[in-house]
């Protein structure tokens, strides 16, 4: 994550979905969801961006011990 970018820009305005997707290494599709779901709040976009990938990982893993 890039803290410069935090650091700058106010905790109280929503993200803007290509810079959270870019910040999250998340698609433009996936971010659009998460924003929709979870705006105006930072934290807890960032929270279910990180559950997301968790959720990801975890399913690819279970596709990779088939």
């Amino acid at each position: 994550m890039n803290e410069d970018y935090d650091l700058a820009i106010g905790h109280d305005k929503p993200y803007e979905i290509a810079a959270f997707a870019e910040k999250h290494g998340i698609t433009i599709g996936a971010a659009e969801l998460i924003l929709f779901a979870y705006s105006p709040s930072r934290a807890a976009c960032d929270t279910a961006a990180t559950a997301f990938l968790t959720a990801v990982a975890a399913q690819a893993n279970r596709q990779s011990a088939r």
